[in-house]
């Protein structure tokens, strides 16, 4: 798992959790967080699966999964058409 830095020090997460803590009571904090629990692994099943579908229709369609293949024909196709001379480009 990766762990995403926060620009938060330790005295402000503490008066962040406070202010939670009043506003919404303690009795409600384990129900929130089984909550917020429950959507992050929605939304982690949700990209899984999306994930998937996509490697399998590029599996299906011929697709390889080498970027670097991919990047070096996109390049190949780039100076074919640069030596052709049909498409001028200016820098």
């Amino acid at each position: 798992m990766k762990m995403i830095p926060l620009f938060i020090s330790t005295p402000e997460l503490m008066i962040v959790g406070l202010v939670v803590i009043l506003v919404f009571g303690s009795d409600k904090l384990p129900e929130i967080a089984r909550g917020l629990g429950k959507a992050m692994k929605t939304v982690r099943n949700a990209t899984d699966d999306i994930k998937h579908e996509i490697t399998k229709s590029a599996d299906e369609h011929g697709f390889t999964k080498d970027v670097t293949e991919i990047t070096k024909k996109i390049e190949e196709v780039k100076d074919q058409i640069e030596d052709s001379g049909s498409i001028k480009r200016k820098f």
